[in-house]
């Protein structure tokens, strides 16, 4: 009897041990990068706080929200943040250059990312060869939005060194940058789209918060945000990562599950731009673009450097078989198999 009760008082210890101590986390501790934590882009990673997946698998997160996806990879570069949560495209760009930086879970299946111009001027802009010499506004400069209108005027002809790429950031700074005219065109994401939209001041070009927009304009899928690290750190720590996984992945998961209005009720106000009810709107839209499974396909990596190739000429010798070292697919596997 005495020994059965020794063993019940050990597996209730162990219960309440929690995934932490099963999981014995290497680094529990971690910094983690993003440019533009309020876009609708990164929504998994404020489910992921609000819910408490984090603190349910061990971690304990600090947030650098800096000005735009380029920032957060030249942090992560830098050694200042652990981990970054941004474009699939570094990872490929950084493969590239012999820096080994891994996605290690999908968060976005399609970019969501849209290019538009003050609603003034779309009598003179009509397509993207027709930015020449335009101001247009992206994230930050060398972030996804960038690239976005790199391939767009790439594809239609035209040089984007022939434009001009001001930061214009993630928030109500981009929203003035529009309607002060500060700017010709803007490539941004929800909610400052819905936003602009919304208040009329802008003609939308091309749009990627949908398959069906996504495939036309592509060819087929294109990964957006992911989680990526430098491949050291996966590799010193092996159940940090599964744990940062794990977390992102209840995310999606209740994404998934959730209405808009069960979303815009886990993030901050500040998030609303002032209007929740354009919030939930701009959830909706973008609701299609999250990833269902965390895993980054391979016909996406091939249309992610498709894309690239058009008008990045250091990845032109970048071939389809080196494309599976930007994605290591063994913990969203072990995430997914619960």
């Amino acid at each position: 009897m005495k020994i059965l009760k020794l063993l019940a008082a050990a597996a209730a210890l162990a219960l309440l041990a929690g995934p932490a101590a099963a999981q014995a986390l290497e680094k529990p501790k971690l910094t983690l990068g993003v440019g533009g934590k309020t876009l609708l882009y990164y929504l998994p990673l404020t489910i992921a706080e609000t819910k408490g997946f984090f603190k349910e698998a061990g971690l304990e997160i600090e947030v650098n929200d800096f000005g735009g996806g380029a920032r957060a990879l030249q942090a992560l570069l830098g050694g200042s943040v652990d981990v970054v949560t941004g474009a699939y495209e570094h990872t490929i760009r950084m493969q590239a250059k012999g820096q080994d930086v891994r996605a290690v879970l999908e968060l976005g299946r399609f970019p969501g990312i849209v290019l538009a111009v003050k609603k003034d001027r779309a009598g003179t802009i009509k397509s993207a060869a027709d930015l020449k010499g335009k101001k247009i506004g992206v994230t930050a400069p060398g972030s996804s939005t960038n690239f976005f209108v790199n391939y767009l005027m790439a594809k239609a002809g035209a040089n984007p060194k022939d434009a001009s790429f001001i930061g214009v950031g993630t928030g109500l700074s981009a929203v003035a940058a529009i309607k002060q005219g500060e700017i010709d065109a803007i490539s941004n994401l929800d909610p400052v789209i819905s936003k602009l939209e919304t208040d009329g001041d802008i003609v939308i070009l091309a749009d990627t918060r949908t398959e069906a927009d996504t495939k036309a304009i592509f060819g087929g899928s294109n990964p957006a945000a992911v989680v990526y690290l430098r491949n050291e750190f996966i590799e010193k720590n092996p159940n940090t990562t599964q744990a940062i996984v794990a977390a992102f992945y209840k995310a999606l998961k209740w994404i998934e599950k959730a209405s808009p209005e069960d979303i815009a009720a886990a993030v901050p106000e500040a998030y609303y731009l002032g209007d929740r009810a354009l919030y939930i709107r701009a959830v909706k839209a973008s609701l299609e673009t999250y990833s269902r499974t965390g895993v980054v396909p391979f016909d996406g990596m091939k249309s992610a450097l498709g894309m690239l190739k058009e008008f990045d000429d250091e990845l032109k010798t970048v071939k389809d078989e080196d494309l599976p070292k930007t994605f290591v697919d063994r913990f969203v596997k072990k995430a997914a198999g619960g």
